[in-house]
């Protein structure tokens, strides 16, 4: 692995030689890869850690007293520990492996929500929110008779906070929202939400996907209850995340599936189940992806979140200034707090189209609604051209979006 730092700058140029596939060209042009938000690369040592666990550990975890199965179970339960340190978590008990954001938010919907939740309750959701961190919500206020409430936004793509007061009473049971919007990149004040939730009465699930690449996350500090993540956003595999959740709620709730590895014992009157974390883990796991996730995030702290924090914000306001400056083009989302992400219309292009043409130069964006139709629908448009930025990209690259979207207005007229 290339020696990182967590200097106050970064040596850009090393750490892309750390993700051979931002090397290659597309169409005859360098790739410019701007569709972090949707899934990042994936670096060397990452990759390494998936293979060396097919070549040489290939085992089942936590049932075999074989040395393969013993290397496997102390790299899978070393990765829980690497999750604990870069959430901060009190105890490795608090971190539960999931397939992502997504199935942690149905995890606590399903467990949490069913025992907690009843008629007349309430539910507080938020309109940047990805669909992820609706359905499941929309599914559980079907399913009791409670009601889905949500905090509004601005033109700014900013919640009102003094609606989101308005809306919190003591029949708000759950607060649900993103740390991190993913189709705007606002930056929301969570530990001030989660505070505000607290003094109702009503627990709190922080969809993290888009904050934990891109800035450091303290849970014990937040006072987070439940925060949810996927390792695919963080530069790890696909398939694979971790939900936090306070010791004391995870060991009050009731498994959200059965099977094995999840039971202490089993007859066929009764099941006693296994302690935390693993009473929510039912089957085999994905064991070298779990492992690979732990190397992610160990690779992002040795890089260093506040570098990375500082780099994108001037990758961000760069390309913001740069679009902005065209004529005929419309930011969507522009927020005080914002990270990683410049979303925007081009007047009479649709965004498919937007995003074809800019494939053909070499850059990869997002077009589309972006699991975010409910923000689509407030800025009146059918979907956006979404550029996200991670900390491999260049000042270069905004230069070469820039000319690519140039080149999208002189073929439309």
């Amino acid at each position: 692995m290339t020696a990182h730092t967590a200097a106050p700058t970064l040596d850009v140029a090393a750490l892309r030689r750390d993700f051979p596939a931002l090397a290659q060209e597309v169409h005859g042009h360098p790739l410019a890869y701007l569709d972090n938000a949707a899934s990042a690369q994936t670096p060397e040592p990452v990759v390494e850690a998936i293979t060396d666990f097919y070549r040489r550990d290939r085992s089942n975890v936590h049932r075999g007293v074989h040395e393969l199965s013993q290397r496997a179970t102390n790299k899978y339960e070393a990765a829980r520990i690497q999750i604990q340190k870069f959430l901060n978590a009190a105890s490795y008990q608090e971190i539960v492996w999931t397939r992502g954001t997504t199935e942690g938010i149905n995890l606590v919907a399903s467990s949490w929500g069913r025992a907690n939740v009843e008629k007349d309750d309430e539910v507080l959701i938020s309109g940047l929110e990805h669909h992820s961190n609706i359905v499941p919500w929309q599914m559980l206020c079907e399913e009791t008779g409670a009601k889905l409430r949500v905090i509004p936004i601005n033109e700014r793509g900013e919640l009102i906070q003094d609606e989101y007061e308005k809306l919190l009473n003591e029949r708000t049971k759950i607060v649900a929202v993103a740390h991190v919007s993913n189709a705007l990149g606002t930056v929301n004040p969570i530990a001030k939400m989660i505070a505000q939730a607290h003094a109702v009465g009503a627990i709190t699930v922080i969809d993290g996907a888009q904050a934990v690449p891109h800035m450091a996350v303290d849970v014990q500090t937040l006072d987070a209850d439940f925060y949810a993540f996927s390792g695919h956003k963080v530069f790890g595999p696909t398939g694979v995340g971790a939900l936090y959740g306070k010791k004391a709620l995870l060991e009050a709730m009731s498994p959200y599936q059965g099977g094995g590895d999840m039971i202490a014992s089993v007859t066929f009157e009764k099941t006693v189940y296994n302690e935390l974390p693993y009473k929510f883990e039912a089957g085999t796991p994905n064991i070298a992806d779990t492992i690979a996730l732990g190397v992610a995030v160990e690779y992002v702290q040795e890089v260093g979140l506040d570098a990375i924090a500082a780099y994108e914000a001037e990758l961000v306001a760069d390309a913001t200034q740069k679009l902005s400056a065209l004529p005929g083009i419309r930011l969507i989302g522009t927020a005080k707090e914002k990270a990683s992400v410049v979303g925007f219309v081009v007047e009479g292009v649709h965004p498919h189209d937007v995003g074809t043409i800019l494939d053909r130069e070499g850059v990869a964006i997002r077009a589309g609604h972006h699991c975010a139709q409910p923000v689509m629908d407030f800025f009146e448009v059918p979907a956006t051209n979404r550029a996200s930025f991670a900390f491999y990209n260049t000042h270069a690259e905004v230069d070469q979006l820039v000319a690519a979207v140039k080149k999208v207005q002189e073929m439309f007229g």
